[in-house]
């Protein structure tokens, strides 16, 4: 029965650290989507509400969610700015070609 239990034990930090990794993707993702598009009262409220998640995370989860979290959330910020290049680059590949 230890056995059993030690099982789930550890599948249940897998799915936690999954969790996490879904949380901190969606959460990063849903605030740089948001944040460019909002008024300036609304992107305050965006930032404050991240870095006071960060603050109750910190503080609340084990430091393993927390790191997953924030490799998801860093994930999501090269993600969201190496984008961003690539898409310059098609555009300029589009300019060219309207030009001739």
């Amino acid at each position: 029965m230890d056995t059993f239990q030690q099982v789930l034990s550890t599948f249940g930090f897998l799915l936690r650290a999954l969790g996490f990794l879904v949380l901190g993707f969606g959460v990063t993702r849903f605030m740089l989507d948001a944040y460019y598009k909002a008024a300036w009262q609304a992107q305050i409220a965006l930032a404050v509400g991240f870095f006071l998640l960060l603050i109750g995370l910190t503080n609340y989860a084990s430091p393993a969610s927390m790191g997953t979290f924030a490799l998801a959330a860093g994930a999501a910020l090269v993600m969201q700015y190496m984008g961003k290049k690539e898409e310059s680059k098609e555009e300029e590949h589009v300019k060219e070609t309207k030009k001739k």
